[in-house]
């Protein structure tokens, strides 16, 4: 019994040790039920096509519904999202900007134009304090070098000089001088590159404020049990005094609760950087965040989307001509303004959309409003019908006017016409003789009995001449206007039909 018990106490420190390791090794992943799930669908979610099919479902609801309802399409945001905190802006914009600076495939012009969108413009549309664009770590990456055999500038990475610094993008617009004021609102009609821009940018900025509300709570929670325990217990608690790191669970911490938002940010930076593992990152914040680390895990990819779309929107021909439109229409005051005088600036913004949609003819048009009123930024989104839009292009009005006038007038065939068509008829001269023959008994017919039966064949009947319908420019077709009809009846109509089905 002796020998038995030594044996299985010899392979009970082995199983110990092995059973330690799947401890720590899981314990972490246990304080965490959803991380799984969110990072599979939370993949999808983030995608370009998701993101555009997602208020494009949303619009055709909105079709259908008034179909169905025989009523006007309703006008309106299909999407309204908010910006609860105005402070998370400079952290998002500074991990955005810190994945752009190490992007070897992005020009140092088109960088510097970023920074301007991310520290000017953006924060100008929702109303908040613009960043500083000066920056000594890109001003030590992009040092320039001397090349000892030739003399010309040369960068770290072998590439020629580049161009200087643009100027400056967004000088003196509306939404900077709007910045301190209340029941305000900005306008800006985008496309696709742009619509996704600003919905990953809403939703990175939504994560991280949760994440910076859940450590300012866990320091709130820290802060007021130090306190009991010295006020009630009379002790002082240790950081490795947690029952986890007792039960040798998990290793303690090197951060305090006071530093975990930082450190957080810092681990997103390495982890773009390629410096940190995927998986340290996540069971370092489910250490610091326990149950609410899981909407974190995708934050790596989730600025790597936005990074991708603002080169887009940087470099892109149609990207670049909507940014110009918004800063030209800036001087027209067509941009925004004060909510109580929008309707003064109705001409104004009905232009823009106009140039807007001619602009983006080929794809989406999105009308942003970013509305900050009582202290609280919206932004609402609507996609725009632009098919429904007529033209007021003068060629194209000058088309659409030929096209009525020939459509309308008998005698507007051209001669070259008539002269082709006398060469080689299309019909048939018998046919055209019996239709002229039966045309001109019908008439002499109607001529005959016009006094006699008119009257006489309308007494028992009821119509209605109501129809409606409209021409689209754009496309030179008609569309019948919604409860616009016609309708006739005659009263002795269902009478005769009753008696006709007795008879049978």
């Amino acid at each position: 019994l002796k020998m038995k018990e030594e044996e299985w106490r010899e392979a009970q420190r082995g199983f110990n040790k092995v059973w330690r390791e799947q401890n720590e090794k899981y314990y972490l992943k246990s304080l965490d039920h959803q991380g799984i799930n969110f990072k599979q669908n939370d993949t999808k979610v983030l995608r370009s096509k998701s993101l555009l099919n997602e208020i494009e479902s949303i619009y055709d609801e909105r079709q259908e519904q008034a179909s169905e309802d025989n009523a006007g399409v309703p006008t309106g945001p299909h999407l309204s999202l908010a910006y609860e905190d105005k402070q998370i802006l400079e952290d998002a914009a500074s991990l955005i900007i810190h994945h752009v600076k190490r992007q070897t495939g992005i020009q140092k012009e088109d960088k510097y134009k970023i920074k301007q969108i991310m520290y000017h413009f953006i924060p100008d549309l929702l109303f908040a304090q613009r960043g500083e664009l000066s920056d000594v770590e890109e001003e030590e990456e992009e040092e320039m070098d001397v090349d000892e055999a030739t003399g010309a500038a040369k960068k770290h990475n072998g590439v020629g000089g580049s161009p200087p610094k643009t100027k400056l993008m967004f000088n003196n617009t509306t939404a900077q001088k709007l910045r301190g004021m209340d029941e305000v609102y900005n306008l800006f009609y985008v496309n696709s590159n742009w619509y996704i821009f600003m919905r990953l940018h809403q939703i990175l900025c939504l994560r991280l404020l949760r994440i910076c509300t859940q450590a300012e709570r866990q320091i709130e929670e820290e802060t007021r049990e130090r306190e009991w325990e010295r006020e009630v217990l009379g002790i002082k608690r240790d950081k490795s005094d947690s029952p986890a790191i007792q039960l040798r669970l998990k290793e303690p911490m090197d951060i305090d609760v006071e530093d975990y938002y930082p450190a957080f940010l810092d681990m997103v930076r390495n982890l773009l950087d390629g410096n940190m593992d995927s998986s340290q990152y996540e069971d370092s914040l489910r250490e610091m965040f326990t149950i609410h680390a899981y909407i974190a895990f995708t934050m790596d990819k989730l600025i790597q989307s936005i990074v991708r779309q603002l080169q887009h929107i940087v470099s892109d021909e149609i990207c670049v001509q909507v940014t110009d439109l918004y800063l030209s229409e800036n001087n027209n005051g067509a941009t925004g303004g004060l909510l109580a005088s929008q309707s003064s600036r109705n001409l104004l913004e009905a232009t823009y959309q106009r140039k807007a949609e001619q602009l983006m003819s080929e794809e989406n048009c999105f009308k942003l409003m970013f509305i900050q009123s009582r202290g609280q930024v919206q932004l609402t989104i609507e996609l725009l019908d632009t098919e429904e839009e007529n033209s007021d292009d003068p060629v194209e009005a000058e088309r659409w006017s030929d096209y009525v006038e020939r459509y309308v007038n008998s005698d507007s065939t051209s001669p070259e016409l008539r002269e082709h068509l006398a060469q080689k008829p299309v019909f048939l001269p018998r046919n055209l003789r019996r239709i002229r023959k039966c045309q001109r008994g019908r008439e002499q017919q109607e001529k005959e009995g016009k006094e006699g039966n008119s009257k006489k064949s309308m007494e028992n009947v009821e119509s209605l001449d109501k129809l409606e319908c409209k021409f689209k420019l754009n496309s030179y077709k008609m569309v019948y206007v919604i409860k616009s009809e016609d309708y006739m009846y005659r009263r002795t109509a269902l009478l005769r039909a009753q008696q006709g089905v007795l008879l049978w």
